[in-house]
């Protein structure tokens, strides 16, 4: 998987992933323009939606017609002697069985964010030099 990140205004970047295009940004109050979401926002999206779609992708195989889900992430970034923080809320329909609803939640925390923010984690970095054109 890949991601490429390019300026294209004050601090606004244009994110391409395989033929999408994503727009982040930062708000006013720290040089942003806000015409996107910031990146710690992203990464928010990024547990929430797969974690939603883990679940699905779960339940059409299990053949259970869930209904329409929902899952919110709160993210806190770690601070000085504080951990990094997401609270997850899922949103499931009340005609599911408490085995259903037991078996979803021990699914969403196998969504493959969950599991990468959760494990030990390496970046490899270089720097190359090159002309860019905007």
């Amino acid at each position: 998987m890949k991601a490429t990140s390019r300026r294209t205004g004050r601090l606004r970047q244009t994110i391409q992933v395989r033929e999408h295009r994503i727009v982040a940004d930062e708000l006013p109050e720290v040089g942003g323009d806000d015409a996107g979401p910031s990146p710690q926002e992203l990464l928010a999206a990024a547990l929430a939606s797969c974690t939603a779609i883990t679940m699905e992708m779960y339940a059409q195989r299990k053949g259970w017609d869930i209904g329409p889900i929902e899952v919110d992430c709160e993210y806190q970034p770690a601070e000085r002697g504080t951990p990094t923080r997401f609270d997850l809320v899922l949103r499931l329909p009340a005609h599911l069985t408490p085995e259903q609803v037991a078996k979803l939640q021990v699914i969403a925390a196998k969504c493959p964010i969950h599991r990468t923010l959760d494990g030990e984690v390496m970046f490899r970095e270089r720097v190359e030099t090159a002309e860019l054109t905007a």
